[in-house]
């Protein structure tokens, strides 16, 4: 959930404290999960679970489900997964599972209402927990079996062959957090807070004793846009107030805070400090159960006792890992803490963060024991410039030389929740932007790759859905996708209604990630070619043993003819010569010599790519 781009001081300190510079870099290289015990490279399939089965149309902007509609857990059958699985995917990341305030009445259930001035949009943000024991039940066919019906998308997701990841989102809770699934002995975040304080090391919650909380105001803003509720009163019973979620101190924060939030307490004080023991230097080399150790037996804050075992439950239900939004706004240390308190339970736990800072991102990885980190200032705003014709397309190089020793940690991506539609007007305009981008992104190098539903299929994210803006899909209000809704089919998922175009697209993606089981994409180095005739062409190679492969894409609306000169050990597996045949496309070419050395030529016709190796056969 990408709110802002600061990195407040606290986090600063944690790096200091545990020494984690670009510059402080481990002796060893910490194994991601995902090549302990298999050649595999990891395809994670983000679907914001709550749009991927709606198969209504209306599109009403502040929609209630029952005018815009609302997707169920039982929407993901076997057609479904089938069709996800279809893209190479091992993880099925469901989004926006975990019971969160949301503007609709359950109260039949047991649950409260959420007070709409502290819910952003009407379904309701997935980042503003309200009970981390339990799940949507806007989700839910039958609302009293909502848990039974989660585990049975958990088996249906295992009986297809991929693992199943959930959000854990550490950094804030719901204002309204009641948690009616919690389990025996487990009190609420707060329930046992000495709120006359504004800081306790075991306090959940920062506070601002004697004020009561005030609702944000904008004369740009309308709760609900305007519709009405019984609840929509500009005021919500908070005292003291809470600093919210993004930190702010004030009472009445500021309309664009995450005021529909509350900052959790994780035993750093107000000035910055730390009130639990610092992680020693040196278990930056050291692994999950060394780290497991170290906090056996300490004195640590209460909400990360809290955080393990909501992390625990999970793993219990049979979640396969978990993504942490806004990871890099808690400590390293709690990262450790809780990293190996999940690896020594499920050592093959896939731990995905949100973290933003390129300066954080080693220590998240080996202090906080992360197997993946969104490479997204670095890899996804090139790539994304150069979409944009910003930028030349070997401008790519400069941003993955930056994480090349942590390159299998850092996970690609070209949409997700956070961002622009590649077919949206405000990013590239057109869905065949995505064809060379997807190459690079998933071929480059041995980092795993995020495909965001309805990506494949050319979904534009034009819905004027109420709260936010168009361009990305809606995550708080009931909305139909329809470009998905195509593929969709009502339910059938055999892309009956999708055009020419949109199928072309999606075959083109399974394309692109079938070539994920070639060892050289898995863990082969990269060196990048020298390409002459374009500076909207980006060309580089991928080779392990005997293996090599030649990628080229062209990022131009225009074929492109350009000459690629190979080195010495470019050409180490291959003789002069030889003939080269595309893996993806129709494209072939020979290397000839001449005085000036070995090399080939090739025109690439538009957003077309050339992943080319010396056998047809894949060997």
């Amino acid at each position: 959930m990408k709110k802002s781009v600061y990195v407040p001081a606290v986090l600063c300190s944690a790096l200091i404290a545990t020494g984690c510079s670009e510059n402080n870099k481990p002796e060893q290289q910490q194994t991601p999960a995902h090549t302990q015990n298999e050649l595999t490279k990891p395809v994670v399939y983000q679907v914001f679970t709550r749009l991927f089965g709606n198969t209504e149309t209306a599109n009403v902007s502040w929609g209630t489900k029952e005018q815009n509609g609302v997707g169920k857990f039982v929407d993901f059958n076997d057609a479904a997964l089938k069709g996800i699985k279809e893209l190479g995917t091992t993880h099925v990341w469901y989004t926006g599972v975990l019971h969160h305030a949301l503007v609709g009445d359950y109260t039949d259930y047991g649950i409260s209402q959420d007070d709409p001035d502290v819910v952003k949009g009407r379904a309701g943000s997935p980042y503003a927990i309200k009970d981390y024991y339990d799940v949507n039940p806007d989700l839910a066919v039958n609302v009293t079996n909502r848990m039974g019906e989660f585990s049975q998308l958990i088996e249906r997701t295992h009986s297809h062959g991929m693992k199943v990841v959930i959000d854990i989102v550490p950094n804030h809770v719901a204002r309204n957090y009641q948690s009616l699934g919690k389990p025996k002995g487990v009190k609420d975040f707060g329930a046992q807070d000495d709120t006359t304080k504004a800081y306790d090391k075991n306090n959940n919650f920062y506070y601002v004793p004697g004020q009561s909380f005030q609702v944000p105001t904008s004369p740009e803003y309308k709760v609900l846009g305007g519709n009405e509720h019984p609840l929509s009163d500009g005021f919500f019973d908070e005292t003291p107030a809470k600093w919210t979620g993004n930190g702010a101190r004030t009472p009445k924060p500021d309309i664009n805070d995450w005021y529909e939030t509350v900052k959790v307490n994780y035993g750093v004080k107000p000035d910055g400090s730390y009130d639990f023991a610092q992680l020693p230097n040196d278990y930056k080399d050291k692994d999950y159960g060394a780290h497991y150790a170290f906090w056996q037996g300490k004195e640590l804050p209460n909400s990360w006792y809290k955080f393990r075992d909501i992390a625990l439950f999970w793993l219990d239900k049979g979640v396969d890992g978990f993504r942490y939004d806004m990871a890099e706004m808690v400590p390293v240390e709690f990262w450790s803490f809780l990293n190996s308190s999940i690896k020594m339970q499920k050592s093959d736990a896939f731990l995905l963060a949100e973290v933003y800072n390129p300066l954080m991102y080693r220590a998240y990885i080996h202090q906080g024991k992360m197997d993946y980190l969104y490479d997204k200032v670095g890899f996804y705003d090139t790539l994304k410039a150069i979409m944009q014709g910003k930028v030349a397309a070997n401008t790519i190089f400069a941003a993955q030389s930056q994480v090349t020793d942590i390159e299998a940690h850092m996970l690609h991506f070209l949409e997700n929740h956070d961002e622009q539609r590649i077919a949206s007007p405000d990013f590239a305009g057109n869905a065949a932007w995505g064809k060379p981008a997807m190459v690079v992104s998933n071929l480059m190098s041995r980092a795993p790759t995020l495909l965001y539903f309805g990506q494949d299929v050319g979904e534009d994210g034009s819905e004027n859905a109420g709260f936010g803006t168009a361009t990305r899909t809606s995550i708080f209000d009931y909305i139909g996708v329809p470009a998905h809704q195509a593929w969709m089919n009502n339910g059938k998922f055999d892309g009956a209604n999708l055009t020419q175009e949109q199928v072309a697209l999606r075959d083109y993606y399974k394309a692109v990630m079938s070539l994920n089981s070639l060892p050289a994409v898995v863990g082969g180095e990269m060196t990048e070619l020298s390409v002459t005739g374009s500076e909207r062409v980006v060309g580089f190679t991928r080779k392990l043993g005997q293996q090599a492969l030649y990628v080229l894409s062209n990022f131009s609306e225009q074929p492109q003819t350009i000459t690629v000169n190979l080195s010495k050990v470019q050409l180490a597996v291959l003789s002069e010569h030889t003939q080269l045949h595309d893996l993806l496309e129709q494209h072939s070419t020979e290397i000839t010599s001449g005085s000036q050395g070995a090399s080939f030529t090739l025109t690439l016709d538009a957003f077309s790519s050339a992943v080319l190796t010396n056998k047809a056969n894949h060997e």
